[in-house]
């Protein structure tokens, strides 16, 4: 059984000014998405593993990626994924994007 995917909502203790989330809630919103999607725990992922190593294959990293942009109501460019090697990688990117 899968844990429950936290909504992200205003005011919630994990997030920064404005309600953006901070960096250790959008490396949540990761964990539990991948868990979701490959049906397999993720939580134990760190910022500096590379993606690679998670034995993720490109359809899950795709659907990884398109529920934090809906979550996050964002859009990455796939050009922008390009040089996206880690977690930390796709972090930043994520990041851009809610400034």
């Amino acid at each position: 059984m899968h844990a429950p995917m936290q909504s992200l909502e205003p005011n919630q203790p994990n997030e920064g000014s404005a309600g953006r989330p901070t960096r250790e809630r959008l490396l949540a919103m990761f964990c539990d998405t991948a868990t979701e999607v490959v049906e397999k725990d993720f939580h134990h992922v760190r910022e500096s593993m590379d993606i690679t190593d998670l034995a993720i294959d490109s359809l899950g990293i795709l659907e990884i990626i398109g529920s934090l942009e809906r979550r996050l109501q964002i859009q990455i460019p796939d050009e922008s994924l390009s040089g996206v090697k880690t977690v930390s990688d796709l972090l930043d990117e994520v990041e851009r994007r809610l400034t």
